[in-house]
């Protein structure tokens, strides 16, 4: 790992160093030249992007749009990225309210998201919920699962019950020495960084590597060049050229491990990014005072 002095992540332990084998390509959706998935009738545009554990929609919702879920297995979280949310919550008789940048975990069954405001609505879902993955554009990526991903086993419910929780951005500022704006449940851990103003140093970056997670990185503001080395194995068939990948927001990178991988803001205005796993980090959870919301969701053992 490949992390500056003033980067919280160079107190974390160092991983034990893995047998070189081949790994899956990164991926990246650019939703600024993609098409859409699907088209509501108020006009609301959304993509179906996906990892090995889960789905991810973007929705560049309408105001008076209503994003509804039947029958959910499983926690599921509903990002709004940016100030201009305005939206209501309701899972059977209890509800709740959003107003600017925030994260909310769903609990499992019946779900209304009600939108008021013109925004972007961000829903993950983990790999319970197969009709969904089946949804995403690159669901064809998947067909034959990536061996270096471990498979998706969610984390403990949470201590006193599921309920409707939302985590304002506003209300969680960033702390000396915690990396980000950590928040997780049982099913996945969210990273909400505050935005950069400007390009990111070019002597600052992190490159470094995940063992057996994947990581998607969301931007939601600017521009970034996303930087992938993947580790060479002794048959030169597996070997790839190194990528520096120039994408837009809103854009989607599922960066695969092991692959070294850093991100690059590079607008000279705003750039902001959003970091998903699916299932949470042990390692940043295991760091005390990283996950915001830690006494709400117990850590299982490691095997």
């Amino acid at each position: 790992m490949a992390y500056g002095p003033d980067d919280p992540r160079s107190r974390l332990a160092a991983a034990p160093a893995r047998a070189a084998e081949p790994n899956a390509p990164a991926q990246y959706v650019d939703f600024t030249v993609a098409k859409p998935d699907e088209i509501s009738d108020g006009g609301s545009r959304t993509w179906w992007v996906r990892g090995q554990n889960f789905a991810l929609a973007y929705t560049h919702a309408r105001a008076g749009e209503t994003l509804e879920r039947v029958k959910q297995p499983d926690e599921y979280v509903v990002l709004f990225p940016h100030d201009t949310a305005l939206a209501k919550l309701t899972v059977s008789q209890e509800e709740a309210s959003v107003q600017g940048a925030a994260m909310v975990v769903v609990p499992p069954g019946d779900s209304r998201v009600e939108v008021s405001s013109d925004t972007a609505v961000v829903r993950l879902f983990s790999a319970a919920s197969p009709e969904l993955l089946a949804r995403c554009r690159n669901h064809a990526d998947y067909a034959e699962p990536h061996t270096n991903v471990a498979p998706f086993a969610p984390w403990p419910d949470p201590v006193d019950r599921h309920a409707l929780r939302v985590y304002p951005a506003a209300e969680h500022p960033y702390v000396k020495g915690r990396f980000g704006r950590l928040f997780r449940c049982s099913t996945f851990m969210v990273n909400l960084f505050d935005p950069d103003f400007g390009p990111r140093d070019p002597a600052k970056l992190s490159p470094h590597h995940h063992d057996d997670f994947e990581q998607c990185s969301l931007a939601v503001d600017g521009q970034y060049v996303h930087h992938i080395r993947n580790p060479w194995t002794p048959d030169m068939a597996d070997w790839r050229d190194d990528e520096h990948v120039h994408v837009a927001s809103p854009s989607v990178a599922i960066i695969p491990p092991p692959s070294v991988h850093t991100s690059q803001s590079v607008s000279q205005v705003r750039n902001q990014l959003i970091d998903i796993f699916c299932p949470p980090r042990h390692d940043f959870s295991a760091t005390p005072g990283w996950v915001i919301n830690a006494a709400e969701y117990p850590v299982p053992e490691q095997s």
